[in-house]
């Protein structure tokens, strides 16, 4: 029995969109949504966020414009019907920004986790009707807990990223995509620690806010701040309508 050439095999291998090359970025298009911002598209693996697995974006310290990144994506997700939830926000989204970003507020979700973070998030992620799972689980979630998430996400047509303080960017994490974000006065810094292919090259930044196209509609701009100060003055946490 003759075998195939070497190099017809190996090529066909390596036309597989789940096997990437350690000098080359992984690419799944069709399990990637577009950031939004071309720069940013250029250093993720599949040309955009990755769905099905955990994303994780590490900030200094919350309040920094941070929501602009994620904030395209959730519009076309939400444009195209999905159900948004968020898990343990600092605070309650400004509903003006999400709404000229395209997210329909009626189906968008805030749970108020309290220690659970971690226990509600995969639950969201496992039910399978959430088009995007974003969640803020601190600093103390554990090793074990974010092995599960990772599992929850993994192969589900979802967005699922963990907002976590700057100082874990050095313990090790089962999340595939991992970025490093920091602020000045007129831009965000988006480093990426974390991710399948090649090491990542440079920062990339990026104005706090991006255009968004709108279909139908005149493009707008997402203005003026992207969560609420409500949540942070001792109100509760409750579903945006």
């Amino acid at each position: 029995m003759s075998a195939l050439p070497l190099p017809v095999a190996l090529a066909d291998v390596l036309a597989r969109g789940d096997v990437w090359r350690g000098d080359t970025l992984a690419s799944l298009p069709e399990a990637a949504i577009s950031s939004g911002h071309t720069e940013l598209d250029a250093e993720l693996p599949g040309g955009g966020w990755p769905c099905g697995c955990l994303t994780e974006l590490l900030v200094d310290r919350s309040s920094i414009g941070e929501m602009s990144l994620l904030l395209p994506a959730l519009g076309r997700l939400s444009g195209e019907g999905g159900w948004l939830a968020l898990v343990a926000p600092p605070w309650v989204p400004h509903a003006p920004a999400w709404i000229a970003a395209g997210v329909a507020l009626e189906r968008l979700v805030i749970v108020r986790a309290g220690q659970d973070v971690a226990w509600s998030t995969e639950q969201l992620l496992a039910c399978g009707g959430f088009s995007g799972v974003l969640a803020w689980p601190g600093e103390g979630v554990s090793a074990k807990a974010l092995r599960r998430l990772q599992v929850a996400a993994e192969g589900r047509p979802t967005l699922a990223c963990l907002w976590r303080p700057a100082q874990v960017a050095d313990a090790p994490s089962p999340a595939p995509l991992r970025l490093a974000l920091s602020a000045d006065d007129s831009r965000l810094s988006v480093r990426v620690l974390k991710r399948r292919g090649r090491p990542p090259s440079r920062t990339v930044h990026l104005p706090f806010f991006a255009s968004i196209p709108r279909p139908g509609r005149e493009n707008r701009v997402v203005a003026g701040p992207t969560l609420s100060l409500v949540a942070d003055r001792g109100l509760a946490a409750t579903p945006v309508a």
